[in-house]
């Protein structure tokens, strides 16, 4: 928890006005029992009005002070701990974004969210109470501890026997439901996922019929969350009934005790009555202490999933080899910064954490700018694995990928992306306008840009033919397009950034012959001078292709041209004659 304390140094002067103002509402409350002794015993008991008048009067006036420093101090720690929730939220966001896919997929997205959002929460919480209470309790207890003891020595120690009882109270509750916060949280992390599994993957339940299967799972998840949480509250529970019991039986050995003395004419009235109250004031100080107890073993098992997000560093690293350009220069200047867009792959090989066998063995091949470099392959060869490399979604383990003769991991990913344009597998789109969606690859895209982009993309004719044309409404992830729709304004979103090199991991999949021909046909026109690669699963969609690397199981079994590989790889004729008919072929 210190280490997320250094996120409040920004706030620095409020939390100082918030301790000021804290301290003099204290000393406001703690003044209140020695003015209602002495009204009750120089006032009521002597009958002198004035005293009582005048010293009610100061007494009001310390109340009204201390109420108006309560209110500004609670209003001033809740916009603290409001900015600090945020600025903590946003650092947790952009370190998570920063990650390779490794750790992503490591710490999972429903646990992201939940640490992000929920964890972070508890966090923001304890910095609020933290503000208000665990300022005012010491306060309290050390001023209701002096102020005790100057006015009953004696009665004191009565006070000194129960503060180790509270004490060890809350040292056991605290200790007990630590670990029980734990897997309350990540109790809440299962919840999120089968929610999110649930919500996002809809069409394929309700086409499966599985909703009662899901409704199941996730009563399952929840019904677990609110059994763990049950026990940890019900300990929590217990802890406010025992401290109240211990303090009543505190006051009322106080009160006997005191009327003793008062009998015994050591005592005043007024002064048992303040010394009550000063009591009252430590044990509810102590109370106060319990609260923030209660709220930091489950602070604390948040605060150590944040740090596991925030410690995690991108398994990737940088060779000894250097750039060209300086790495200072090119971070500086990422926009000036251009490369050729020489691709290419010296024996490369890779695998995926934790697998037995390799995803990709001794790959090497070259894509040179102006020509299409093809790559096709059965399921599971590698080819979406071997264009992931590039953009450095995951290092290799052996050999080198290299651009302009750079390794790949010597250039600043921010610089390497920024030249390169890939269309994914998957359509993802977000929600905004048909322009917002391809203005993602662009931010700064002119409405002529845009334009452009769909033309080459063939996406003009469906969306000159929406209602509001650019400024169609595209919901989130595309759901109220088709995904031909979706893929083509996808390949749009690349070509508007005008990358150096283009990568279409099986990207006209969804797009019929037509459509697919018209598409690389622009595409062989507008973009001439890029590197391109595309990954297919369709032979009418890399036969025209200046170069064409086969896949199989993670290897390179062929490399040439469609006729050249015909004749010489029979991997690809396997593919081409389960895809075309013998007409087709001649």
């Amino acid at each position: 928890m210190r280490r997320f304390y250094q996120y409040l140094k920004p706030f620095a002067s409020q939390v100082i006005v918030v301790l000021v103002l804290v301290l003099l509402q204290s000393l406001a409350e703690l003044a209140l029992p020695s003015f209602m002794a002495d009204i009750v015993d120089n006032g009521i008991v002597r009958g002198d009005t004035g005293l009582i008048w005048r010293t009610g009067g100061r007494m009001l006036l310390v109340a009204l002070v201390g109420a108006v420093c309560a209110v500004v101090s609670g209003y001033l720690s809740a916009r603290v701990s409001a900015a600090y929730g945020r600025n903590l939220r946003s650092t947790v966001f952009s370190h998570a974004t920063s990650l390779s896919l490794y750790e992503f997929d490591k710490i999972g997205t429903a646990s992201l969210i939940t640490r992000t959002t929920n964890d972070v929460s508890q966090v923001q919480m304890v910095v609020l109470m933290s503000l208000r209470i665990f300022m005012v309790a010491p306060m309290m207890l050390i001023g209701g501890i002096i102020l005790a003891f100057s006015r009953e020595p004696k009665l004191s120690l009565m006070l000194i026997a129960v503060l180790p009882v509270l004490a060890v109270m809350i040292y056991v509750v605290s200790k007990k439901v630590l670990p029980m916060f734990k897997l309350l949280q990540q109790k809440l992390d299962k919840l999120n996922l089968v929610l999110r599994e649930g919500l996002t993957g809809v069409r394929v339940i309700r086409a499966f019929d599985r909703i009662d299967y899901e409704a199941r799972r996730f009563d399952d998840a929840n019904k677990d969350l609110m059994q763990t949480g049950l026990r940890v509250f019900r300990i929590m529970a217990a802890l406010m009934p025992l401290m109240n019991l211990t303090i009543n039986f505190a006051t009322i050995g106080i009160i006997w005790i005191g009327s003793q003395r008062i009998d015994a004419g050591y005592l005043e009235v007024g002064g048992l009555m303040a010394f009550i109250q000063y009591g009252l004031h430590i044990l509810m100080s102590l109370i106060m202490v319990s609260m923030i107890f209660v709220m930091l073993p489950r602070a604390s098992a948040s605060a150590a999933r944040i740090n596991e997000v925030l410690d995690s560093t991108p398994e990737m690293k940088a060779v000894a080899a250097g750039l060209n350009l300086p790495l200072s220069e090119a971070g500086q200047d990422q926009g000036q910064f251009k490369i050729q867009g020489i691709v290419e792959f010296c024996k490369v090989t890779f695998s995926y954490p934790g697998a037995e066998q390799p995803a990709l063995t001794d790959i090497s091949f070259v894509a040179r700018p102006g020509e299409v470099t093809a790559i096709i392959g059965g399921t599971g060869s590698g080819k979406s694995t071997l264009i992931n490399l590039i953009p450095r979604y995951f290092d290799v383990d052996q050999g080198q990928i290299l651009i302009d003769g750079t390794d790949i991991r010597d250039i600043p990913r921010e610089v390497l992306r920024r030249q390169i344009g890939l269309v994914p597998q998957q359509s993802v789109l977000f929600s905004g306008t048909v322009a917002d969606s391809i203005r993602y690859g662009k931010q700064d895209a002119t409405d002529e840009e845009v334009r452009w982009a769909a033309g080459i993309a063939q996406a003009l004719e469906f969306v000159d033919q929406m209602p509001d044309g650019f400024d169609s409404h595209v919901a989130r992830g595309g759901t109220n397009i088709s995904g031909g729709q979706k893929q083509r304004l996808c390949i749009a979103r690349a070509l508007v950034r005008r990358p150096r090199i283009h990568i279409f991991d099986d990207s006209f999949s969804a797009l019929d012959f037509r459509t697919d021909a018209r598409v690389r046909a622009a595409l062989r026109r507008e973009v001439r001078d890029a590197t391109m690669i595309v990954v297919a699963q369709r032979v009418s969609t890399v036969m025209d292709a200046d170069k064409i690397i086969v896949l199989d199981d993670g290897k390179v079994v062929g490399e040439g041209t469609h006729s050249q590989l015909l004749d010489s790889c029979g991997v690809y004729r396997e593919i081409v004659q389960s895809q075309l008919s013998e007409e087709e072929i001649a």
